[in-house]
C-alpha cells in the first residue's frame, strides 16, 4: 500500500479559524512512485456545521467568486461536470430540498439510434446532516430525484428523453429526499469496498487508470464527511491519481461510500477563502456552474 495512504499531516493551523468538528490534512509523499499532493477536510457531525449548494443560474463563477457572493462560507469546492458551451450542469444539484439542476439521462450509443440510460452517482445529505451516496435519476417533471442504493442501472432504449418507466427502476428506486446534493460520477466505494462504476455510469469508460487532478467526497460510518482534492498535471510536482487509486485512498481513510466529482482544471477547494491545491489550469481557478459549501 502506498506510503501516502498513511502519511497525512494535520495542517488545520493554516486555515483557521475552523470549528472544532473540522480538520484539514495534507500529504506530499510519493504515491505509487509518483510525485503527489493532496488535501482532505473531514467534517464531523456535530450540528454546528451544515452543507449547502450554490449554482450560477446559467453562468459560471470561480470558487473564489462563489466565496464572495455567498457570504464567505467555511468551505467552497467544485462539484458537477458541465458544458463549456452552455454553462449547463450535467449532474443534479439540490438546494434547500429542491432540484435546481438535473442529470443527463440519455447517452447515445455510437453508430446506432439507441441510448444508454445510466443512473449517475451523487452525494446527498439530509436535513439532519446524514450523508448518503447513491446512483440517481432525475426528471424535470418530478419534484425529487430517484435513487438506487445497492447497484446502478443501465438500460438501453430509443427514447432520447427517458422516463422512470423507460429506465425500469421501480420498485428498487426510491424518492431521494435530501436537503442538499451534488452529482458527479462515478461512484468509487460502496460498503467500504472499492467499487468503481464508471462503465455503468458511462463515465470514463476507458479511462479508469488515467491520471488527473481530482475532487471527490465520501463519508465514514460515524457520518463524518471527507472532501478530498488531488493536484495533478504538474510533472515532478504533482502528477494526479487514477479512479482506482482514488477509490483505494477513500477506503484507507475509513469511508464506507465515496464519489468522484468533476476534476482536471476544475478541481479547487477553498477553506476560509484560501486555496488548498494549485489549480492545474495555468494556476487559475476555473469558473464552474455549481459548488458545494460548508458553513
Amino acid at each position: 500500500m502506498p506510503a501516502a495512504f498513511s502519511q497525512w499531516k494535520n495542517v488545520s493551523d493554516r486555515y483557521q479559524p475552523l470549528p472544532a468538528d473540522m480538520d484539514v490534512f495534507y500529504t506530499d509523499d510519493l504515491f505509487n512512485g509518483r510525485a503527489f499532493q493532496a488535501y482532505y477536510a473531514v467534517i464531523r457531525p456535530s450540528g454546528k456545521t451544515r452543507f449547502e449548494t450554490a449554482v450560477g443560474n446559467g453562468k459560471r463563477f470561480t470558487p473564489q467568486e462563489y466565496y464572495e457572493r455567498e457570504g464567505k462560507p467555511l468551505m467552497v469546492v467544485n462539484t458537477t461536470f458541465f458544458s463549456f458551451e452552455t454553462n449547463q450542469n450535467l449532474n443534479m444539484v439540490v438546494k434547500n430540498g429542491k432540484l435546481v439542476a438535473y442529470n443527463v439521462s440519455a447517452v447515445s450509443v455510437k453508430d446506432t439510434d439507441s441510448f444508454y440510460y445510466p443512473t449517475t452517482g451523487a452525494f446527498g445529505i439530509s436535513k439532519k446532516q446524514v450523508p448518503d451516496i447513491a446512483w440517481t435519476f432525475t426528471d424535470s417533471s418530478k419534484k425529487h430525484a430517484y435513487a438506487l442504493q445497492q447497484h446502478p442501472s443501465v438500460v438501453k432504449g430509443t427514447a432520447s428523453k427517458p422516463s422512470l418507466k423507460n429506465l425500469q427502476l421501480k420498485p428498487a428506486a426510491r424518492k431521494w429526499k435530501v436537503e442538499t446534493a451534488v452529482g458527479g460520477g462515478p461512484v468509487l466505494v460502496q460498503n467500504g469496498m472499492v467499487r468503481v462504476t464508471n462503465t455503468e455510469e458511462r463515465k470514463f469508460v476507458t479511462g479508469l487508470l488515467d491520471l488527473h487532478p481530482r475532487t471527490a467526497i465520501g463519508y465514514k460510518p460515524d457520518g463524518s464527511v471527507i472532501i478530498l482534492i488531488v493536484a495533478g498535471r504538474m510533472p515532478g510536482i504533482a502528477e494526479g491519481i487514477n479512479l482506482k487509486e482514488l477509490a483505494e485512498l477513500f477506503v484507507s481513510l475509513g469511508c464506507v461510500e465515496a464519489l468522484n466529482l468533476d476534476g482536471g482544471g476544475s478541481s479547487c477547494m477553498l477553506i476560509n477563502g484560501k486555496e488548498t491545491i494549485t489549480p492545474s489550469s495555468k494556476g487559475e481557478q476555473r469558473p464552474v456552474p455549481a459548488v458545494l459549501m460548508v458553513r
